[in-house]
């Protein structure tokens, strides 16, 4: 997903974070600095949905408009089969395996 905060509070004439960032703390969103700059720099770390909500709100937009899909950058699906056929013809695969293993510290489920 791309995130495309800035491109559309520039399509509202918001040029700034700052402004931004005023518009929603009237709205009841507080949001910190670095928070603001990592929404504004299309690299947030988080958002919450209640936050999207209002910023959804402030813009008027919806969310299709703040966040871009990119199929393209999905990895294909891996064959699980071919990679069974190569761990049975002892072939290395891409991978390692894993192989899960009981450790005996298991509980009893409560009654």
């Amino acid at each position: 997903m791309k995130w495309n905060l800035r491109l559309a509070a520039a399509n509202r004439d918001i040029w700034k974070a700052s402004e931004l960032q005023r518009m929603l703390a009237d709205r009841g969103l507080k949001i910190s600095a670095g928070k603001m700059s990592g929404l504004w720099s299309g690299r947030p770390n988080t958002i919450k949905l209640d936050e999207l909500d209002v910023i959804c709100a402030v813009l008027g937009c919806g969310v299709e408009e703040l966040l871009l899909p990119e199929p393209a950058k999905v990895p294909a699906p891996v064959d699980a089969e071919a990679n069974l056929r190569q761990a049975a013809a002892g072939e290395p695969s891409g991978s390692p395996t894993v192989t899960p293993h009981d450790r005996g510290r298991r509980t009893r489920p409560p009654r």
